[in-house]
Formats: structure tokens, sequence, C-alpha cells
């Protein structure tokens, strides 16, 4: 967060704080008493799953149903799943996502860097982690819930609205393509391990093309 706290949405605002008077997500695990957010307490992946349970209050998303009179969802990701659609982790409330992608010091700070000291043993979330701070957060507006088969992952699908910060602020169209594109080599090498690197490429290509209908407007100013 900034040196001035941002209120935080009533839901979230019901959280216990952290010394620096942050509201402390609902998924966050604690070590020896304590809140360390970089770790997700995987019981409480299990009820997100099980119950519907926003990912950051810890309220239910029961109301979320699917079809036209869907109530939204929402899910915090990083600028690379606009181009893959999946997200290790459930979805938010609405505004308990922009809240997040507002104040969360790792998301607001781009040259923060991932502490890995005194880390627990971990259980890895499922699929490949992207171990990088890109600088810029998405809030992926649905109104689809689905699981991808198999395993413990969420197709994110088709946004309703695509949300895009930097440091606190919305994020320029600009901002945005340069996040998503310090990441694709990283998509490319993955695809270029494929069993048929030729159509893993193809298709990575059309996900690209798709992402870039999502960038912000461009503004006069760039």
């Amino acid at each position: 967060m900034t040196s001035t706290l941002l209120a935080p949405p009533p839901r979230m605002a019901r959280l216990p704080r952290d010394r620096h008077g942050r509201p402390i997500p609902w998924f966050v695990d604690y070590v020896n008493g304590q809140p360390d957010f970089r770790l997700a307490d995987t019981r409480k992946l299990h009820d997100a799953i099980a119950f519907r349970c926003c990912w950051l209050c810890g309220h239910t998303l029961r109301n979320f149903t699917l079809g036209p009179a869907a109530t939204q969802c929402a899910y915090v990701v990083g600028p690379m799943c606009a181009v893959n659609r999946v997200s290790s982790e459930p979805p938010a409330h609405r505004d308990c996502a922009i809240y997040a992608a507002l104040a969360c010091p790792f998301l607001t700070t781009p040259h923060m860097q991932r502490r890995p000291i005194d880390l627990p043993d971990l259980v890895k979330p499922d699929g490949e982690m992207i171990l990088r701070n890109p600088g810029v957060a998405l809030v992926w507006v649905t109104n689809t819930w689905r699981m991808v088969a198999g395993h413990q992952l969420f197709n994110i699908g088709e946004p309703a609205t695509a949300l895009w910060f930097r440091e606190g602020r919305p994020a320029t169209r600009d901002e945005a393509l340069a996040a998503i594109d310090s990441g694709m080599p990283i998509l490319r090498e993955a695809a270029d391990a494929d069993t048929d690197p030729e159509a893993a490429l193809a298709h990575l290509d059309s996900q690209y093309a798709r992402a870039l209908e999502l960038l912000p407007a461009e503004t006069a100013a760039e």
C-alpha cells in the first residue's frame, strides 16, 4: 500500500489487520502466529472451491450463477493470464479484487520482488507459476466459474470487463502491452517445448491477439 491506506470495501474492512493497519486477506496463511502475505492457506483454497467463497474476504459468492443475469466475480491476475486464460487462484468479489489491485504492496510496486527467504515447505500451486513481478495487475471481471478438468486451476473464460492497474492507478495501454510482451518469451519457450510446437505456437499467437483486444484504450497523453 501507499503511505495513506486506501479504505477497503465493507467485506474486507471486517478482516483482521496487520501491524501496518492493512486488512489481512482471507486466503493468507500464518507462520508462528503471524500472517505471511506470500503464503496461501491450502485449506482456504479447498473451502473457496467447495463453498464458492471470495478469495480475498472469505464471504460467500453463493449468489453467483451462470447466465446473462449472473453475479459478476473477478480474478486478480497477472497480464499473462489475459493470454492463457488460466488462474491458480479462485475469484473474488469485484470490489474486493479492485481493492487488492489498488492496495496490495506487491501489485502496486513494480520493482518489488518475491522474498524467498524463511519460507516453510510449500505446496506448490497447480500449473506453472511465472515468478516475476510484471508491474501491472489485471482484474478480470467475468460471469463464469469453471475449473480446469483434472487440475486445481481456474479457467477464467471470457471477461465482461478487463481492468488494468499499475502503481495503484489505472494502467495505460502502453504499460499493459509492455507487461504482456515482457512475459511472452516465457510462454513461447513452453510452447516450443510442446510435443507439437508448431501447433502450440500458432495457438499461442491467436491467444496473444485476443489479449491485445482487451488492452486499455489509448489516451491522448500516449
